[in-house]
């Protein structure tokens, strides 16, 4: 079976305003996929929504604190009413914080797991019973190293893509029967987002490479089905390197 043909499908998309959520909202969109676009920013989140329009794309912003539970929830079921069950859920949004531990506060602590890890499980549990109502759909959380070693100064960001990864391999095996991808995918790469700069040692910000390199793996696992891949751990990088080799190849 063939990879599900995104053209005129509904993706959302959360931390769409900035970095590699919005290269990736431009990927979709240039393959002709309908966007619902979650981020706290209302300016950056409603201007990407009115350059895609421009582009003939379905573009809907959403304002939406994603450490907000309950704010998330009615944001979501209220982006399914407008639009339907979506084919993909690919959630970006996250905030890295680097800070020692003693200095932490609960409350700042709380709010950066609430945003990645809170965020995650409303986000899925907002598009789960539309996506089986539909027969299929692809969920995909954004990973990083962080996610399966531990850093200083990230008490936060790294328990919450643990939890992440943790969250993705129960949903694979529940999402089976019902022909729902769900996969992580990590950037594979040091990327150059306002976010990177941070926490990114010298070295780093010297290999880092623009985002937009690694869109074209996200539109690739939007299309998955349980039955090509679930359960995964992607490697963005490696991925969308591969799709550039293939289409080259497809081209000569």
């Amino acid at each position: 079976m063939g990879l599900h043909d995104i053209r005129g499908q509904w993706c959302f998309l959360s931390g769409a305003a900035d970095g590699l959520g919005n290269a990736i909202a431009r990927e979709l969109a240039a393959r002709g996929m309908n966007l619902v676009l979650f981020d706290v920013q209302e300016g950056k989140v409603a201007s990407l929504a009115h350059e895609l329009l421009a582009l003939g794309i379905q573009a809907l912003p959403v304002v939406a604190d994603l450490a907000d539970a309950a704010g998330t929830q009615t944001a979501v079921a209220e982006a399914v009413r407008q639009v339907g069950p979506p084919r993909a859920l690919i959630h970006d949004a996250a905030v890295l914080t680097p800070r020692p531990f003693r200095e932490w506060t609960f409350e700042g602590w709380r709010r950066e797991l609430d945003i990645i890890l809170q965020g995650a499980f409303v986000l899925a549990k907002g598009v789960w019973e539309p996506m089986i109502a539909q027969g299929h759909g692809s969920i995909v959380f954004i990973s990083s190293g962080s996610a399966l070693r531990g850093f200083p100064l990230e008490s936060a960001y790294t328990p919450a893509k643990h939890g992440q990864e943790g969250l993705m391999k129960v949903l694979s095996i529940e999402g089976a029967e019902f022909n729902i991808a769900v996969n992580t995918a990590t950037t594979g790469a040091p990327i150059d987002t306002p976010m990177s700069w941070g926490h990114y040692t010298p070295e780093m910000r010297e290999r880092m490479i623009s985002p937009s390199r690694l869109a074209p793996a996200f539109a690739y696992l939007a299309a998955l089905d349980a039955e090509q891949a679930t359960g995964l751990r992607f490697d963005a990088f490696q991925l969308s390197e591969a799709i550039s080799l293939r289409t080259e190849a497809a081209r000569a």
